[in-house]
């Protein structure tokens, strides 16, 4: 890659080299241990005579900037200076009023912690690595369908085909290919939907205890996102405020409690976004690994005036890094959110795309999921054995997904203690909730220290009872 550094200023041509040079050093531009161009090299980039780089090469070497080794060439040597500090602006430029945002901690580049129960994390050992690459080498061989064209930005044809098929299979659900849209995962389909049909101020209720992702991506489009309780029966549709133009639910696993909202209340939930003529948003984002009991019918199955956009993702039966998912929605809105999604970042990674295509219809999916299932639900079996030993907690029942939820006294301070022992177990609190208790991933989890992990968990509990006379566990609406 060409050095670019600028040679303005007074003086003759070694001069301005050495001082660009020298600030391209101090500033961080040229880190320390970096290779520079041979001096014939820069001269001919620059435009220069070969002896001003030359010169300039001497002098910094000579200063303590570079390091000149025979037969390997000119590095940048660690820096003295100290770069100036930046002068502070007299109007910066400042986000629009009410962004109040900032990422939120991903736990990504630090070392898992060694008994690992944080949640939304899939096993990848599960994962058959050496197929996928197989289904991935082999479209970069075919030439990636068209690699020096656009792409369609609704996604692969293929893939759309086969999420239809999948879905037809594994939910019962009547679907065609034009009728899905690939995206970047789910927060990428609440985005789409959320540009398309929201204006600043609308009214969106959300679970509470629910997805803060959700609820932050709709407060940062400028909606007024309000909480909806939530018992052992799904989201509490009596609840819902006057004024909501969008509800954005999780009715097959709800999340964090667990409890697949009943039948009746997925009727009555339809019957009243069809009155106000609200859309539902349906995320299913793990309800493919179920435990016990036929999943219910989704919401889009049942939906009979057009209200519902269904969410999907391949973040847990597969990988998160592979960042795909998909949305079902209603056909007046469809090319509504075909178009924002082009307008935003065009389309997805096609090789993948087909690829994904490809491992869904050789069947590879359904043998991944039937695999992960069984290990998954040997390690929710053994994670609620050991919390419903333990005294003061309360298991939520639940019978699919990657977490398990128990109620508890007091939250706060056990989890600080079961992470000095090594453990990583999240706050229910830390969801919205009401209640106080802790949810645990099973996921990310080594299966040969998960007894190890619980066990220490306990120890933390225990001790936390000898602390504070245990009470009964405040109740997380009027189910838990």
């Amino acid at each position: 890659m060409d050095l670019l550094i600028s040679l303005d200023g007074p003086g003759e041509k070694t001069v301005r080299v050495y001082r660009a040079l020298r600030e391209a050093i101090v500033d961080g531009r040229l880190p320390e241990g970096h290779r520079l161009p041979a001096s014939r090299v820069l001269a001919a980039d620059l435009g220069v005579a070969r002896n001003s780089v030359t010169s300039a090469y001497e002098r910094l070497v000579a200063e303590g900037y570079l390091v000149a080794r025979t037969g390997a060439g000119t590095f940048v040597a660690p820096v003295r200076d100290k770069p100036a500090p930046r002068r502070a602006l007299a109007d910066p430029l400042r986000p629009r009023p009410g962004w109040t945002f900032e990422p939120l901690p991903t736990g990504a580049g630090a070392p898992a912690p060694r008994y690992d129960f944080r949640t939304g994390i899939p096993d990848a050992r599960l994962f058959p690595f050496d197929t996928w690459r197989r289904l991935v080498a082999a479209e970069l061989r075919l030439g990636a369908n068209e690699p020096g064209a656009y792409a369609p930005p609704a996604g692969h044809p293929a893939l759309r085909a086969a999420i239809a098929r999948y879905l037809g299979y594994s939910r019962s659900l009547r679907v065609r290919a034009e009728d899905v849209l690939v995206t970047n995962g789910t927060q990428h389909a609440l985005d789409l939907i959320g540009r398309v049909l929201l204006r600043p101020g609308d009214v969106v209720a959300v679970e509470e205890p629910g997805y803060p992702p959700a609820r932050r991506l709709f407060a940062s489009l400028g909606a007024h996102v309000v909480g909806v309780p939530v018992d052992a029966d799904g989201l509490v549709v009596d609840a819902l405020p006057r004024g909501v133009r969008l509800v954005y639910t999780t009715p097959s696993h709800q999340f964090p409690l667990g409890p697949a909202m009943s039948l009746p209340r997925r009727h009555a939930l339809l019957d009243w976004a069809r009155r106000r003529q609200a859309a539902v948003v349906e995320d299913d984002y793990d309800s493919e690994f179920r435990f016990s009991a036929r999943p219910l019918e989704p919401l889009h199955g049942l939906d009979t005036a057009g209200r519902v956009l269904y969410v999907g993702t391949f973040s847990k039966t597969m990988l998160p890094s592979l960042r795909t998912g998909f949305v079902l929605a209603p056909a007046e809105v469809r090319t509504a959110l075909v178009a924002a999604r082009q307008l935003g970042d065009g389309y997805g990674q096609i090789a993948v795309q087909a690829a994904l295509a490809r491992f869904i219809d050789e069947g590879q999916l359904a043998r991944h999921v039937r695999r992960a299932l069984k290990a998954y639900a040997g390690r929710h079996a053994r994670i609620v054995a050991a919390l419903s030993r333990l005294p003061g907690l309360q298991v939520v029942p639940s019978a699919a997904g990657l977490h398990v939820t128990a109620l508890a006294p007091r939250s706060a301070a056990v989890v600080a203690a079961a992470a000095e022992r090594g453990v990583a177990v999240e706050d229910l609190a830390g969801y919205g909730s009401a209640s106080t208790g802790f949810v645990f991933g099973f996921g990310a989890v080594d299966p040969a220290l998960l007894d190890e992990g619980l066990e220490r968990f306990g120890e933390a509990w225990r001790e936390a009872a000898a602390v504070a006379s245990p009470g009964p566990p405040r109740a997380a609406r009027r189910d838990a």
